[in-house]
């Protein structure tokens, strides 16, 4: 059931990040000031435009002068903000940010340079530079569907991380130790991610609508060791344990609901052996007080199985929201809705001031198709990131938060690469924008020469690049293939125009995005050739006007069963069926919306699937 790690599905295999991946936030100030309301946060490592000669020079250079720039207080460009660092002998260690300053989008990308330290541990410099300061302050407010509240300070958040932290070390999790994270956004979702990095474990980030088959799929292949979760996803951890040898406990947060059935025998035996550990009986067994591991800043401290939306189980929610928000020490607030309702999402913005936030383009276009839908003028910044906007969704947002919504480009594996800022340039409707400062990206062959303007091409960043991920997981091959000389490729397409804005064309795989999300079509056919009456499967990613695309599955049938299911309506029993067998194994956001039956597939003289043609199948159904 697991993927071929050879297969050119690379969003669905996981990535690798380093931990200075949260050291440097680069803000498109509103008015040039510091306050960091003002202007969309984007969290990134990256690299300033000189040439790979002279960016090695200043990565040595700022090695050697880290033991001279110790005791001193750091200074912030165009900011008032300080920072510290605090190692396990009690030395300071402070370190310039890398800011972005200037007027105009001309002058911030060509004053910005890259300053890298040499040691940095996330969970340390999100929480407790701020305990001097703002040590009282609201680090995150959780709001349920029943409007129940409930916040926890930068004081409580460090002294809870250090809490879980000792935990995870005296139940035998080490560093470098897989440790997967198995909740929706809250609270206790980001006090685990903390409490991971300041013991110098490797998180991975899950969603909780993942299925037992996905679960076991990336937590067998990262080995975790440790799983953090609650009392709703316990189950589906317990079903799967057999398949997680490395697996050496399970923390559950949270109270037991009295609707749930799964304190039977085999999950009580796992209480008495203590194997699930149930977090609030046992917490003030721990102290308060932690030494984090001094991590390096090229140190792994994620693992990511695919991009996607603003969820903090994906890279969009956790790493350009909730962990840059605290590192500057920016209150967030943390909703998880079963259904995404525009008007609910609306009244929380407002009801708890939200000034900044991240929308993705079907967020967006849900919200504009409520007429009703009040006007928020607190709103500063919005970003949005995907797909493109269009004159239509852009008109909404200044109709509706009177902002220009900011676009953005990136992935996974090098996130954050282009993007809109309209506070320091025009924005041109489609584009992309321009290349955040500190990259330098462009549009190359596939041998990687450089491409004239208007050319469609290979979206390109030159490495070396501080943003860059540090590989795929055990998948040397796959790294390798990323890179054609000095590029990364992104595998999406696109061109430049003579303004130097960026114009996404299409990818060169066949990942599909929907709502947010790139799913890889393979993990589903494999789901669904599981079922008894299924022969062959080919899945794509077809349009869709709210979704950007959908699932779509081609499916031929088994001759032996193909008697049974003459009819629409065995046929439509079957669909749903299929259905719902990928909902419950894999996540609700991968199931095929649209099934379609045929006599075969179309494939190459190899036997691989010729997704072009099942796509172009659908649009002709489309015509006819």
């Amino acid at each position: 059931m697991y993927l071929n790690r050879n297969s050119k599905l690379i969003k669905q295999t996981y990535y690798i990040f380093r931990n200075k991946n949260y050291n440097n936030v680069c803000k498109f100030n509103s008015n040039g000031s510091s306050g960091s309301s003002n202007g969309l946060l984007y969290l990134k490592n990256q690299y300033c435009n000189t040439t790979q000669q002279q960016y090695q020079q200043q990565q040595q250079h700022n090695n050697n002068n880290l033991n001279s720039i110790e005791n001193e207080k750091i200074k912030l460009l165009n900011s008032n903000i300080a920072s510290s660092y605090n190692f396990e002998d009690g030395k300071r260690l402070t370190f310039h940010h890398n800011m972005v300053s200037g007027d105009n989008y001309e002058d911030a990308y060509n004053s910005f340079k890259w300053t890298i330290p040499e040691y940095f541990n996330i969970g340390t410099d999100i929480c407790d530079k701020h305990l001097n300061d703002k040590r009282d302050h609201k680090a995150i407010i959780y709001e349920d569907e029943h409007h129940n509240i409930e916040s926890v300070t930068f004081g409580e958040l460090y002294e809870q991380s250090n809490q879980l932290a000792n935990a995870l070390k005296e139940y035998g999790i080490g560093r470098g130790e897989r440790v997967g994270v198995l909740l929706s956004q809250g609270i206790e979702t980001a006090l685990s991610h903390i409490s991971v990095f300041r013991m110098g474990g490797v998180s991975i980030p899950l969603f909780t609508l993942f299925g037992p088959e996905g679960l076991v799929y990336r937590l067998s292949n990262a080995e975790a060791s440790c799983v953090l979760t609650d009392h709703d996803n316990l189950p589906k951890l317990l079903s799967i344990q057999s398949s997680l040898p490395n697996l050496k406990k399970i923390i559950v947060f949270g109270k037991q609901k009295n609707n749930h059935h799964h304190n039977n025998q085999t999950t009580q035996s796992n209480r008495d052996n203590n194997f699930v550990i149930e977090w609030n009986k046992v917490k003030n067994n721990f102290s308060n007080q932690f030494k984090p591991v001094q991590t390096k800043s090229e140190d792994p401290a994620l693992i990511i199985f695919t991009s996607g939306t603003t969820d903090w189980a994906w890279i969009g929610g956790l790493i350009d929201v909730l962990l840059p928000s605290l590192y500057y020490g920016v209150t967030v607030l943390a909703h998880r809705a079963s259904k995404f309702d525009p008007k609910k999402i609306s009244d929380l913005m407002l009801r708890h001031n939200v000034t900044t936030c991240f929308l993705p383009p079907t967020a967006l276009k849900m919200m504009r198709q409520v007429h009703d839908l009040p006007v928020n003028t607190k709103m500063i910044s919005i970003g949005s990131g995907g797909e493109s906007l269009g004159d239509q969704l852009l008109d909404f947002g200044r109709r509706v938060f009177n902002v220009t919504i900011n676009e953005f480009y990136g992935q996974t594996e090098a996130n954050l690469l282009v993007g809109n800022c309209s506070l320091m340039m025009p924005v041109k409707n489609g584009s992309m924008g321009k290349p955040i400062p500190g990259h330098r990206v462009a549009i190359v062959s596939d041998e990687g020469e450089l491409l004239p303007q208007g050319v469609v091409g290979n979206i390109a960043l030159e490495t070396p690049d501080p943003v860059v991920f540090l590989r795929y997981w055990n998948n040397d091959s796959a790294t390798q293939a990323k890179y054609k000389g000095r590029w990364l490729l992104t595998g999406d397409l696109g061109k430049v125009d003579k303004d130097g804005y960026y114009w996404y064309v299409g990818r060169d795989d066949d990942i599909i995005n929907s709502s947010g999300y790139r799913i890889g079509p393979s993990e589903i056919e494999h789901c669904i050739l599981r079922h008894d009456a299924v022969a062959m499967c080919g899945v794509v990613g077809v349009p869709d006007e709210i979704r950007g695309e959908v699932v779509k599955a081609y499916i031929v049938l088994k001759e032996s069963v193909k008697s049974e299911y003459s009819n629409k309506e065995s046929l439509d029993q079957l669909k749903s069926d299929i259905q719902k067998m990928v909902r419950d194994n894999l996540a609700a956001y991968e199931y095929p919306r649209l099934i379609e039956f045929i006599d075969s597939l179309p494939m190459t003289t190899t036997g691989k699937i010729v997704r072009k043609d099942l796509r172009e199948l659908h649009s002709k159904s489309l015509k006819n």
